[in-house]
């Protein structure tokens, strides 16, 4: 097995992380991994909000309210949607630093109908997901962890405010960056045999 499929196998999501800052240029290295992504008609429509600092807290906080209305209009009892948003709230301001991956349409090619508008949309948001996996990839490379969080997808707007996201910047996810404070778990995966299927004419 080669250097690169023992790292996909021995990769785990950090949920909990120690305080200490990165060393000087691993979120520049991780960041240009980012970079290095595939992307529709080399568009490169990814864009990177780096947070640190208060910002996190209050970005933190920013989504946690929204979580909160959200679970409780689905009928969770209101202190358990509380609970859910403070482990989600630590997982973020724990980390030293995260990166909000976000998407944006102003390079990519327009059309007359809808359909094809919405591929591009969606190849935008390929192309964002890409990039967020070469950053976890490159973060386990350098002994970093990550953890992929797709909250920023059900409260955009949240999010652009309590950031100030340029105009046009779509958030996607959010990758908190730092050391492991405990191992991550093993989650089995279900073998590619029985999800594939093989079509020869």
């Amino acid at each position: 097995m080669t250097a690169f499929g023992g790292l996909l196998l021995a990769r785990r999501m950090t949920r909990h992380f120690k305080p200490d800052l990165l060393p000087p240029g691993a979120l520049e290295q991780i960041l240009e991994a980012a970079t290095r992504a595939p992307s529709p008609h080399n568009r490169q429509p990814w864009r990177f909000a780096i947070i640190s600092g208060a910002a996190r807290a209050r970005l933190a906080d920013a989504m946690g309210n929204r979580l909160i209305a959200d679970l409780i209009a689905d009928g969770v009892a209101v202190e358990a949607a509380r609970t859910d948003a403070a482990r989600s709230r630590e997982r973020i301001t724990s980390a030293p630093v995260a990166v909000l991956v976000c998407m944006t349409t102003v390079d990519l090619d327009r059309y007359p109908d809808s359909r094809r508008e919405s591929m591009e949309h969606w190849m935008a948001g390929q192309a964002a997901a890409a990039a967020a996996n070469n950053m976890i990839l490159q973060a386990a490379d350098l002994g970093i962890g990550a953890c992929w969080m797709c909250a920023p997808l059900f409260c955009p707007d949240a999010v652009r405010e309590a950031l100030d996201l340029p105009a046009g910047w779509e958030p996607q996810a959010l990758i908190p960056l730092g050391y492991p404070a405990a191992p991550g778990r093993h989650r089995p995966r279900r073998p590619a045999a029985e999800l594939s299927v093989v079509r020869e004419r």
